[in-house]
């Protein structure tokens, strides 16, 4: 097997998520050859050197890649497990990808809905989640009252919240129930919709993702997952936008 990066090794043979392997490699915790790792791109052939986590040897094979778009029912957790016993989306995933170690790209909260990626390619997740990279994500949301136009317009340029001023939004009045706008933003703060939609006095009733960069949601029913066509990845990949 030829020589890669340290870091898409171990993601790719369901070691960790990209975010995991980062901070062990950080802390000194991954070794090749008897070598403490210094840069996250270090080449590294599996068929010839020696990686060890944390002082114990393992063996390295890559798993298929895998790209599964899933529409969260609302009460799930967007985790790969739960301390309480709760239901997460990979409870939704077929048997046969049971071998592999999927991840949630970027999360949703319990009760929001929608589309969520699910995959072990850590550098799509990379793309797709910082901040660098301002990939699109869309929101259909559904409130009781009408927006003001000075909050519509305090929305489109950004709002304070305790952990910064959020990037300018693109804001939607709909015409058909039970959504009241639609609401696209390249950031990934904890609950932002929903924080944002709070310091102007609203309160989110439902929130539903429909769009993640050029990746649609279209018609899949809630709690059903299915794979994502090679031309989706590329277009995810590139960058593409709608």
């Amino acid at each position: 097997m030829a020589s890669q990066p340290i870091i898409k090794l171990l993601t790719s043979s369901g070691i960790g998520s990209r975010r995991q392997i980062a901070a062990i490699i950080k802390k000194g915790g991954v070794a090749v050859n008897g070598d403490i790792v210094q840069s996250f791109n270090e080449p590294v052939d599996p068929d010839k050197d020696i990686i060890a986590i944390n002082g114990k040897h393992i063996s390295v094979a890559a798993e298929p890649i895998v790209y599964l778009m899933l529409n969260k029912p609302k009460g799930i957790i967007s985790s790969t497990s739960d301390k309480k016993g709760q239901k997460t989306v990979i409870d939704f995933l077929p048997e046969k990808y049971d071998h592999i170690r999927l991840y949630p790209v970027g999360r949703l909260d319990k009760d929001s809905t929608g589309l969520i990626l699910l995959t072990n390619d850590g550098d799509l997740t990379l793309r797709l989640t910082h901040p660098r990279f301002e990939q699109e994500k869309e929101y259909l949301v559904r409130i009781e009252a009408t927006l003001k136009p000075e909050d519509k317009m305090n929305l489109e340029k950004g709002i304070y919240l305790d952990d910064g001023k959020t990037s300018p939004a693109k804001v939607k009045a709909l015409k058909y129930p039970p959504f009241s706008y639609s609401v696209t933003i390249h950031e990934g703060k904890k609950r932002q919709i929903r924080r944002m939609f709070a310091a102007l006095g609203y309160k989110i009733l439902e929130l539903k993702r429909i769009r993640l960069g050029s990746l649609k949601l279209g018609a899949l029913p809630a709690g059903e997952i299915r794979d994502l066509t090679p031309g989706q990845v590329q277009s995810l990949r590139r960058g593409g936008r709608v």
